[in-house]
């Protein structure tokens, strides 16, 4: 098969817009984590958008239908498209793949309903006139609310902006969503089934019944202490806090690429997907969640863990999600030194958006020989203390990147990218 290449990123999240302003932040130990408006709960908001710029008439009225998340991944995806410096009408819309990862939950509260709701109870929220109701969601209640909250709306919309008419699909299964969109980018590409595909992941964890819901699974850390309460790997850790983002990765094949002139960012070598079950409830962690995933994506990159460069870790920062993610990284390692980073604590966990930036923020890191410190690290627990894990940058030890990703009930996916 052939050789499938990233030629261009894009990236908006809480640390600014576009791909420079999220590694500038990176590398000065910002972090876009801050109180939300309202109501004091922590989490990582994009302050405000970019200019949506001119949109074709044919898909202007479809434009007005995206969610928040799904309007973070399309903002990601341009810059992603510009700075691959790709002529899309050089390439015909049959030999353009798409594949869009919304782990996106903008939509699943009922604020759309709340004033028709409130006319129904006559603001008392205690019986229901059924006519009145009937009355005023004809006049109070958007038309279009189901539009906005299925998953894949961002992929509808895309498809049409930018004709990718070839190899397509939109998955959503929690946080490792985004690095199947990119697995399937790439395997169309190797598989000669396109000449070019985009990968995109976005997702919006920031609104009350989000952030509600989140907290009552006892994955969102207490906050005591602010944005710095946000420490994946380290001993002290609580959970995480949650954010929004989007990020999008071009993914062609090397000789599509090279032929056109383009820099190749990095070469995608190797993926691995598992599922580990656990004998506690739906939502267990099992004691090496992400071991297979990592394994098996190492044997098909041909490559060993002590060759790679850093490892981006999925660092959710959650009690038992780290220490199971932990125990993954020693058994694969198996003494070897290499960089570990996690980078949430510069975004908020950002849903499928965070596996795409994060390959994206690695690479540019490997760029410029450094692994990103982990933002509120002091020291991780005992068993896990020979690992290579640092607040400040370290040196990287080589040109291939890992990335982990994880999803509670057991699901764990891992690339390799290797930077030419």
């Amino acid at each position: 098969g052939r050789t499938a290449v990233i030629t261009g990123m894009g990236i908006l999240s809480p640390l600014g817009h576009g791909l420079k302003d999220a590694h500038e932040g990176v590398k000065r130990g910002a972090t876009g984590i801050g109180p939300v408006a309202g109501h004091g709960r922590l989490a990582g908001m994009v302050d405000e958008l970019p200019e949506a710029g001119e949109i074709p008439r044919k898909v202007q009225s479809q434009m007005k239908f995206l969610n928040r998340g799904s309007i973070l991944g399309f903002h990601a995806s341009r810059e992603a498209i510009g700075s691959s410096g790709i002529v899309l009408d050089d390439i015909a819309p049959e030999r353009r793949a798409l594949y869009v990862a919304s782990g996106d939950l903008s939509n699943i509260d009922y604020h759309f309903m709340y004033a028709a709701m409130k006319d129904a109870t006559g603001g008392k929220w205690a019986e229901v006139d059924r006519a009145r109701l009937n009355a005023s969601t004809l006049q109070k209640v958007p038309p279009f609310f189901l539009l906005e909250s299925i998953a894949n709306n961002l992929f509808s919309f895309l498809s049409a902006y930018l004709q990718f008419m070839g190899p397509s699909t939109s998955t959503a299964s929690l946080s490792p969503t985004g690095s199947l969109a990119l697995e399937l980018a790439a395997r169309s590409v190797r598989g000669g089934r396109a000449d070019v595909a985009l990968a995109v992941g976005c997702g919006s964890w920031v609104t009350d019944i989000v952030l509600y819901e989140l907290d009552g699974i006892g994955v969102l850390s207490g906050g005591g202490h602010g944005a710095a309460s946000f420490r994946p790997l380290d001993a002290a850790r609580d959970g995480f806090i949650p954010g929004e983002g989007g990020a999008a990765l071009v993914v062609e094949s090397k000789e599509h690429a090279l032929a056109r002139g383009a820099k190749v960012i990095g070469e995608l070598t190797g993926f691995g997907n598992s599922i580990e079950h656990t004998s506690g409830h739906g939502f267990g962690i099992s004691e090496a969640v992400a071991e297979r995933s990592m394994l098996e994506a190492l044997q098909e990159a041909g490559t060993s863990a002590s060759e790679l460069g850093l490892i981006v870790s999925h660092g959710s920062g959650t009690r038992r999600g780290d220490r199971s993610e932990l125990e993954s990284l020693s058994r694969v390692l198996k003494g070897a030194e290499v960089p570990i980073c996690a980078l949430k604590p510069y975004t908020g966990h950002m849903g499928a958006a965070s596996d795409l930036a994060e390959i994206a923020l690695g690479l540019c890191a490997i760029e410029e020989g450094t692994v990103p410190g982990t933002l509120n690290f002091r020291h991780a627990e005992k068993a896990y203390q020979s690992l290579a894990i640092s607040a400040s940058p370290q040196r990287a030890s080589g040109r291939r990147l890992l990335s982990i990703s994880y999803g509670v009930g057991g699901q764990a996916s891992t690339v390799v990218v290797e930077a030419p």
